[in-house]
């Protein structure tokens, strides 16, 4: 987890203690790819904590329930952990609480959910949640389970309207299938910027830069990534800043690779950015990803994908 930028109080464990020194806005939920339903979510509370001299939390899982409950079929994640934790930073929370989804907590009834979190420890006062929040131990707790037991300590719940884009619903579901479809222009309107993934550059086994075209090769900390192929990107950090360039995102068949990998050319610049923290922005979409015979056939390809994102960032 990259927590160098984490500004905030990080809480990874269950605690039954008071973690703030004054009556809190809480918001809570999976934020994964925090798209513009997310957002307006967290500014809701961000706005309610300001007004009311309150402190901020988000409350928040890692893994994702459903990554702990069936984690071979749980859905590609949009954002990793380090992600989530540099998006949450951008609205000053007092307490990020990224809670181990683990069997202590899979067990909780609604109600010591309740109790454990919001009023022991957070101490809320307004809690923030989507229209579709389902809590607790099987799935028991809903938005009216958390009013009537939240009355009970003085605690009201705030519901978010519903977000849409093009008069559908904006959810992590559609915003992976636009992923999935290589429709970038619907992902930057689910989410209100372009979909992008950060990571900090590892020694890779140095075949590309055999072939002419070294790569920064960015490990996805994921299981399952949303994006599989052969992009059109721009890169931001270590002195560059949406600088052109070609990606591959997979497991790399033709050189014997088994785990997703994000690899980066950057056209024209010659930088060693080994340990560099990097911003990749996707474009466009180019091909998926194929094995070949052999390397003369893939290094072939690489030059047809160079020109085609050279061709494609240029008109962007």
């Amino acid at each position: 987890m990259d927590t160098a930028r984490c500004t905030v109080q990080l809480v990874r464990d269950l605690v039954d203690r008071p973690l703030v020194d004054r009556r809190a806005a809480v918001t809570i939920g999976n934020f994964d790819g925090l798209h513009l339903g997310h957002q307006a979510l967290l500014a809701a509370c961000q706005s309610h904590a300001q007004d009311n001299d309150l402190a901020m939390a988000v409350v928040t899982f890692e893994p994702l329930s459903r990554e702990y409950f069936a984690p071979d079929k749980a859905p590609a994640r949009l954002m990793s952990c380090s992600e989530r934790i540099r998006a949450f930073q951008n609205y000053r929370p007092a307490i990020l609480w990224m809670a181990r989804f683990n069997a202590d907590l899979a067990a909780m009834s609604a109600r010591q959910f309740i109790e454990q979190f919001l009023v022991r420890s957070l101490r809320a006062t307004r809690v923030f949640v989507g229209d579709d929040f389902v809590f607790g131990r099987g799935r028991e707790g809903n938005i009216g389970v958390l009013r009537e037991i939240g009355a009970e300590y003085g605690m009201d719940v705030w519901s978010a309207d519903t977000v849409t884009v093009g008069d559908e619903r904006v959810s992590s579901t559609r915003l992976r299938g636009a992923l999935l479809t290589g429709d970038f222009d619907l992902a930057e309107r689910l989410l209100g910027r372009p979909f992008s993934m950060y990571g900090r550059v590892v020694r890779g086994q140095q075949v590309g830069r055999t072939l002419g075209y070294p790569t920064a090769n960015i490990p996805l900390k994921r299981k399952q990534a949303p994006v599989h192929g052969i992009f059109a990107v721009r890169v931001s950090g270590s002195g560059l800043k949406d600088a052109a360039a070609v990606a591959s995102l997979g497991k790399r068949p033709t050189v014997g690779g088994t785990e997703d990998l994000l690899e980066v050319h950057v056209f024209d610049r010659d930088i060693d950015l080994y340990g560099s923290h990097l911003t990749v922005q996707f474009v466009a979409k180019l091909r998926d990803e194929e094995k070949f015979d052999d390397l003369q056939k893939m290094t072939l390809q690489m030059h047809d994908d160079a020109l085609q994102a050279r061709q494609v960032l240029a008109a962007a």
